[in-house]
């Protein structure tokens, strides 16, 4: 209720999996539809909400679920990798997200997390739409972003997953204290791999979003808007800033400083670029305060 109360339009990511994670068991499609409509309902009429189906697995693990102990959980069962290995558990998800939609009639798109092959995306959306609902995949595998123009025969939109894509593009566990300092959303391949997605997108008519750290970080979102993406997904606690730059700077601004960027081969360097470009147009303050508005 407090995000449809904010200046938002819709919903970008609604993480489903928190619906399960203190679960011992596993919530009918009944259970999870009265939830899934207490975050549908607000948003009826305005917007859209887009919801993720379970992410869990790796850091994310769920009682009712069956996992084997892996040694590199990030690069094992989780996400929709998760749900097609325990039968059942999608289609129930997937009826639970179908029944809320019809009883709020809200618009409602549904994607999967951790997809990484043509045939996972046509086998999940060809379930979503026999249940009348748009759907989609997030880009957070490099096979999905480097074979964006088949997955858009497939879909119909994309969401770029910009924390995953990062960590698997630079082969860099954020949460390993050892590599995290090598982890960096700037890094040339990061931002050609997402303007890639974003270019083919364009050119199939799709629409793209990005969620992940980068959509809601002042510096990063005024880069994905120059490059063409249709829709940031952001805490709500940076709307407030990410909006106050947007309206602070011209287009022309943002569409020559990421052609200059994208010239550049050092994540550091770049960053450090865009923080000097945007204190020299007046944002100095949203930089220095990057968690509020001020």
């Amino acid at each position: 209720y407090s995000a449809a109360e904010s200046p938002v339009q819709g919903v970008g990511l609604f993480r489903t999996e928190l619906c399960f994670l203190d679960r011992s068991v596993e919530p009918s499609a009944e259970e999870q539809a009265d939830i899934y409509a207490q975050v549908l309902e607000p948003f009826a009429g305005s917007g859209h909400v887009v919801v993720r189906t379970l992410d869990a697995g790796s850091d994310k693990p769920v009682a009712f679920a069956t996992l084997e102990d892996e040694e590199n959980p990030a690069l094992g069962v989780r996400g929709l990798r998760l749900a097609l290995g325990n039968p059942g558990l999608l289609h129930r998800q997937l009826d639970g997200i179908a029944e809320a939609a019809r009883r709020t009639g809200a618009e409602t798109w549904v994607m999967a997390p951790m997809v990484a092959t043509l045939a996972e995306a046509e086998d999940f959306c060809s379930q979503v739409r026999e249940r009348g609902l748009r759907a989609g995949v997030m880009v957070e595998v490099p096979s999905v972003a480097l074979l964006a123009d088949r997955f858009l025969d497939v879909v119909d939109f994309l969401s770029i997953g910009t924390n995953d894509l990062t960590q698997y593009l630079l082969a860099v566990d954020r949460n390993n204290r050892q590599v995290a300092s090598l982890y960096n959303s700037y890094h040339p391949a990061v931002l050609h791999a997402i303007l890639h997605v974003v270019e083919q997108a364009h050119e199939e008519g799709v629409p793209v979003s990005v969620c992940g750290e980068m959509a809601g970080e002042v510096g990063s979102a005024l880069l994905l808007m120059a490059m063409g993406v249709n829709a940031l997904s952001m805490n709500a606690s940076n709307l407030l800033k990410v909006k106050a730059a947007v309206r602070q700077v011209k287009a022309s601004f943002t569409r020559q400083l990421l052609n200059e960027v994208l010239a550049m081969d050092n994540g550091e360097v770049i960053a450090a670029y865009v923080d000097l470009q945007l204190d020299k147009a007046g944002l100095g303050e949203l930089l220095r305060n990057r968690k509020a508005l001020v």
